[in-house]
């Protein structure tokens, strides 16, 4: 079987490899570490985007935490693909990771000419958008990067005004202010913090840069029936209330929203009833 039917077949949109050492400059030695000891003497990185649009139905969480998490759906896709670069090259060892990798993945997208990239910093592949997960593969097989970068998008400035905490800006991505982390951190907040939280119409995610991306507005449903199909669009107090994390966790096994615990969850849910927030959450707007 071919590289380009392994990756098809697993439902990849899109897929490239680039060289390891091309991303040296940009892993930390901790990074490298890790890396190393994942795949002694590492030499190429698969990098592949998969959709994951799952329609526009009003609700409180982010689009991309609606169907299965991404964690485990992603990789069992592309565990099919290691063992065919097994059967294909078996002298050579094949890693597979998704999220929680010491491999910049965006960047590896990038250097394998995978798409374009988003001011948003995001992975653009026509016609799914950014509504895309990335999955690499780490291997001792020696890989190239593309000829060129992935180019720019057409840089319209869509993303950086819609960001409501300027974590959007022209010199880059600032993540520590990204609005979807902060829906996710545990600990005290600061008052601006809250009342940033209890204007926001999500309780999990941030999906306002990917909502105003012009390559987003016609994006077609996403073929994985993991992300398309069985979706939580919204949780409200009733969900999540005297929950132990074990029974959270149990109550919703498999969800991308699970891993920070319920508490998170209940916070941003009594922020959402707080009299500053005015009219409340807004609700997400119908997709024309």
């Amino acid at each position: 079987m071919t590289l380009e039917a392994l990756w098809t077949g697993s439902g990849a949109a899109a897929w490239g490899t680039c060289a390891y050492r091309d991303l040296l400059p940009y892993m930390d030695p901790a990074a490298q570490a890790r890396a190393e000891a994942l795949c002694p003497a590492p030499a190429g990185v698969f990098v592949a985007a998969y959709p994951y649009f799952p329609g526009d139905a009003p609700g409180n969480l982010s689009l991309y935490a609606r169907g299965q998490d991404y964690h485990v759906a992603v990789p069992r896709r592309m565990e099919g693909v290691c063992e065919g670069l097994r059967a294909l090259y078996p002298d050579r060892r094949f890693v597979r990771m998704v999220d929680d990798s010491p491999l910049p993945e965006r960047l590896c997208a990038g250097l394998a000419g995978v798409g374009l990239r988003g001011r948003s910093g995001m992975t653009i592949v026509p016609p799914w958008g950014t509504y895309l997960f990335l999955g690499t593969i780490l291997t001792d097989l020696p890989l190239e990067s593309a000829p060129e970068v992935s180019p720019l998008c057409m840089d319209c400035g869509a993303c950086l005004a819609a960001c409501p905490v300027g974590a959007l800006t022209e010199a880059g991505v600032d993540r520590s202010r990204c609005l979807s982390g902060l829906t996710q951190r545990k600990g005290a907040l600061t008052e601006q913090e809250r009342e940033i939280l209890t204007r926001h119409g999500l309780v999990w995610g941030c999906d306002l840069c990917q909502r105003v991306c012009p390559y987003n507005q016609d994006a077609p449903l996403s073929p994985l029936p993991e992300f398309r199909e069985d979706q939580i669009t919204t949780l409200g107090p009733q969900d999540v209330a005297a929950l132990t994390n074990r029974k959270f966790r149990e109550k919703y096994a498999g969800r991308a929203f699970t891993w920070r615990g319920p508490g998170v969850l209940r916070r941003n849910l009594e922020l959402h009833r707080e009299p500053s927030g005015g009219k409340g959450p807004e609700k997400e707007t119908e997709r024309t």
